[in-house]
C-alpha cells in the first residue's frame, strides 16, 4: 500500500510541475497578446492619420501590417486554444489523483467506506439528474481553489479604436489649446489702368478652441477581492478605470456637446471648422459610399479615401447588399474594430446611430468620413487613479477614483462629413 501511495503522489508531483509550466506559458502568451494589441493601436493611428496626401505605398503598409496582426492573433488564439485543453486535462488528473490519496491516507478501516461513500454520492447525483432535480456539487474539484486562474477572461471590445486614431496632443498643465486653420484663398479680378481700388486675396484663417475638461470614473470593490492569492481583480478594477475613461472619449470625439467643461464632437454644432451641410442618407444601399465620398471635400478635386464612422449595424447593412445576380456588392475586410470596404478603411464606433435600424428617427447623426487626424484631442494631463481605503471603511470596500483632464475639437475647415438619417426610407437625399 505504501508503494501505491508513493506511485499516486509521484503522479500528482509531476501532473502539478506540468500544471506550474502550462501557467508559465499561458503568461508568455499574454505577452504576446499585449504586443499584438500594441501594434494594433499603431496600425489604427496610421490608418486615422492617412489623408490625400498619403502615398499607395503607405495605404499598402498599412493595409499589410494589418493583415500580419490579424495571422498573428489568430495563430496566438490557436496556442491559446491548445494550451487551455491541456490545462483542462490535468487539473482532471490532478483531481482524481487528490481523490486517489485520499483514499490512501484514510486508515485502513475506513478506505472501503470512502469508497461507498463516493460511489453512493456519485449514484445519488446521477439518479436526480436522471429525474430531472437540481443537485449540488462540491466546490472542490469543480472550482479548485488551490489552482485558481492567474488571469480574467476578457470581455468583448468595448472601446472604439477612434481613441487612438484622432490627432493627440499633449499639453501637460495646460489650461486650454487654440488651432487655427486655413479656410480658403481669395480670388483675383480684373483692375482698369489707374485704378484705385485693389482686390483683397487675403487668405481666410478660423481658429478652432479646445479647453480643458475634467472626465471622472469612480469604482467600489471588496477589501476581500484585493487579497484574492491568484485572480488579480482588484488590478482588472483599476484597470476599468481607464477603460471607462477611454470609452466616455470615444462617445465624446463624437457626441461631445459643447457645453462649458464638454468635449466638441464632430456632430456639435459648436464645431465652428464645420459649415458645410449634412448629408443625409435613407437607407444603406450600392450607391451609399461612392455619394458619401464625392459629397466630401471642396469642388475641385475627389479626395483620397478618408476613415468612415459607423455603427457596426450599418457595416452589416454594407456586407448584405447584393446584386442581381447574387453576389456582394461591397468587399468588405474586417480587422476587428476597423477594417476597409472596396479599400475605404473604416472604424466602428457603437455611438453612432444605424441608418438600417428602423427604430432610428430622422436627423440623428450616424456616420463622420475624413481623415481623424482632424479632430485633436488634447490631453492636458495623465490618468490618474487613487484608491481610498477610508472613504467606506466601515463597510470593507476600497475605492478607486480616476481622473483626466482632456478636450477635444475639430480643428480642420470642414474636416469631417457628416452623415444623418433623413425623413424618407427610399433612395439616398441631400
Amino acid at each position: 500500500m505504501a508503494l501505491k501511495k508513493l506511485l499516486i503522489k509521484k503522479r500528482l508531483d509531476e501532473s502539478r510541475t506540468k500544471l506550474q509550466k502550462l501557467e508559465e506559458g499561458w503568461a508568455g502568451l499574454t505577452e504576446r497578446q499585449e504586443s499584438i494589441n500594441s501594434r494594433e493601436s499603431e496600425a489604427i493611428k496610421a490608418l486615422g492619420e492617412m489623408n490625400e496626401e498619403s502615398t499607395l505605398e503607405e495605404r499598402e503598409a498599412v493595409e499589410a501590417e494589418a493583415e500580419s496582426i490579424e495571422a498573428d492573433r489568430e495563430s496566438l488564439v490557436e496556442e491559446m486554444e491548445a494550451l487551455e485543453s491541456q490545462k483542462t486535462e490535468i487539473e482532471a488528473q490532478i483531481r482524481e489523483l487528490e481523490s486517489a490519496l485520499e483514499v490512501e491516507d484514510a486508515p485502513e478501516p475506513e478506505k472501503e467506506e470512502i469508497k461507498e461513500r463516493k460511489a453512493m454520492k456519485n449514484e445519488e447525483r446521477g439518479q436526480a439528474l436522471l429525474e430531472k432535480r437540481n443537485v449540488l456539487i462540491s466546490s472542490t474539484g469543480i472550482l479548485l481553489p488551490k489552482y485558481e486562474a492567474t488571469d480574467i477572461k476578457p470581455t468583448f471590445l468595448e472601446v472604439s479604436s477612434i481613441v487612438d486614431a484622432v490627432n493627440i496632443r499633449v499639453f501637460s498643465g495646460g489650461e486650454s489649446f487654440r488651432q487655427p486653420y486655413l479656410k480658403g484663398y481669395g480670388i483675383a479680378a480684373y483692375e482698369t489702368e489707374g485704378g484705385t481700388n485693389v482686390t483683397n486675396v487675403d487668405p481666410s484663417f478660423g481658429y478652432a478652441q479646445i479647453n480643458k475638461t475634467k472626465l471622472v470614473a469612480y469604482t467600489e470593490d471588496s477589501e476581500e477581492l484585493v487579497k484574492l492569492p491568484a485572480a488579480d481583480f482588484d488590478a482588472e478594477v483599476v484597470r476599468g478605470i481607464s477603460v471607462a475613461i477611454r470609452k466616455k472619449l470615444a462617445q465624446e470625439i463624437l457626441f461631445g456637446d459643447g457645453e462649458a467643461g464638454h468635449f466638441v464632437g464632430i456632430f456639435d454644432g459648436d464645431a465652428d471648422a464645420i459649415d458645410q451641410d449634412d448629408k443625409e442618407l435613407a437607407d444603406i444601399n450600392e450607391e451609399t459610399l461612392d455619394e458619401i465620398i464625392y459629397a466630401y471635400g471642396g469642388d475641385e478635386s475627389v479626395e483620397a479615401p478618408a476613415v468612415l464612422v459607423l455603427n457596426k449595424e450599418d457595416l452589416r447593412a454594407f456586407a448584405l447588399l447584393r446584386d442581381a445576380t447574387g453576389r456582394k456588392i461591397y468587399e468588405i475586410n474586417n480587422r476587428g474594430n476597423f477594417g476597409t470596404i472596396d479599400g475605404v478603411p473604416f472604424i466602428i464606433n457603437s455611438h453612432c446611430k444605424a441608418i438600417s435600424n428602423k427604430n432610428t428617427t430622422s436627423g440623428q447623426y450616424a456616420m463622420a468620413y475624413g481623415p481623424l487626424s482632424n479632430y485633436t484631442m488634447a490631453i492636458f494631463s495623465d490618468v490618474e487613479v487613487r484608491r481610498s481605503e477610508d472613504y467606506k471603511f466601515q463597510h470593507g470596500l476600497i475605492a478607486h477614483r480616476g481622473v483626466l483632464f482632456a478636450g477635444g475639437n475639430v480643428t480642420a475647415y470642414n474636416g469631417f462629413l457628416r452623415v444623418k438619417t433623413c425623413a424618407s426610407r427610399g433612395r439616398n437625399s441631400g
